[in-house]
């Protein structure tokens, strides 16, 4: 009787999911036309334009300076993630235990200048950072410098910059998570003669680290392909690969190399989601992030 109703009830649950699996269609379609597709193509022009070859590659890997720009962006990349982490965890700890009407009050003053231009944002510091600009007035003003300090076109612009867009990145990464830690645990630490720094470092900061996991890796991603900011606020010395691909898009217009190029920074990208997968799992990940 069961082997019998086995198969009824195989077929139930099939019906039951095709009208979910319909709904399905037109989100795959989406991305199959948007996303896949323009990925694929990216991929072929990378070795057929314009013809079968890998030189791009070759050439890649021929010319220094090529090497030099991924390793200046691997830099910006992990300075931009260590600088959101260190200023966002703190932030992050403090929201975490305050109240909920509070907490989601100062989380809105942290996520508000997300929903802002970020051209207009990286214009708003380079009036601050100018030679002529707020800080360097306030400076000169007070005496403390006798010539205004060069605060952009270099690595200090670029880095504060990305600092200052991504932070609400990792702030939510820590938030999600810190917000589901029992702070009993801290409290019941404390009653046994820990101590606050020892129950922190014991009980709170291991808790903790699939949110900082989640936030260094998606800071870490966002970094890796950041234009706008670096572009505007440092030099040459600072140029990054997506910078190298808007040039020889629009100014050489090779779109082989610019496509190779783009292939090598995809491929990081999953290397660093194939890291994390292997250090922390991606399924802690998604849960990191939800509320």
């Amino acid at each position: 009787m069961n082997t019998a109703s086995a198969p009824s009830a195989v077929t139930d649950d099939a019906r039951r999911f095709r009208p979910l699996l319909l709904l399905l269609v037109p989100i795959l379609l989406f991305l199959a036309i948007f996303f896949f597709w323009p990925l694929l193509s990216m991929l072929v022009r990378s070795v057929s334009d314009p013809e079968p070859t890998l030189a791009h590659y070759e050439r890649l890997l021929a010319e220094p300076v090529y090497l030099e720009v991924m390793f200046v962006t691997f830099q910006i990349a992990l300075y931009t993630t260590l600088g959101t982490l260190l200023l966002g965890y703190p932030l992050a700890y403090y929201l975490s235990g305050l109240s909920t009407r509070m907490a989601a009050l100062l989380m809105t003053i942290v996520i508000v200048p997300y929903f802002t231009s970020v051209l207009v944002r990286t214009y708003a510091w380079m009036v601050l950072l100018g030679s002529e600009g707020v800080v360097n007035q306030v400076l000169t003003g007070l005496g403390l410098v006798d010539t205004p300090l060069r605060l952009m076109y270099n690595r200090f612009g670029v880095l504060l910059g990305m600092i200052y867009i991504l932070l609400p990145y990792m702030v939510l990464s820590l938030y999600s998570v810190m917000r589901g830690i029992d702070r009993s645990l801290l409290r019941a630490a404390d009653s046994l003669g820990a101590t606050r720094f020892t129950s922190f470092r014991r009980i709170f900061l291991p808790l903790s680290m699939p949110g900082i996991a989640a936030g260094c890796l998606l800071v870490f991603i966002l970094s890796l392909g950041f234009f706008i900011t670096p572009a505007l606020m440092g030099s040459q010395q600072d140029a990054m690969i997506s910078m190298i691909i808007e040039q020889q898009v629009e100014t050489y217009f090779d779109w082989g190399f610019a496509a190779a190029l783009s292939a090598v920074l995809l491929v990081v990208t999953l290397l660093a989601f194939a890291l994390y997968d292997r250090l922390v799992g991606l399924e802690n990940l998604f849960r990191s992030r939800s509320p």
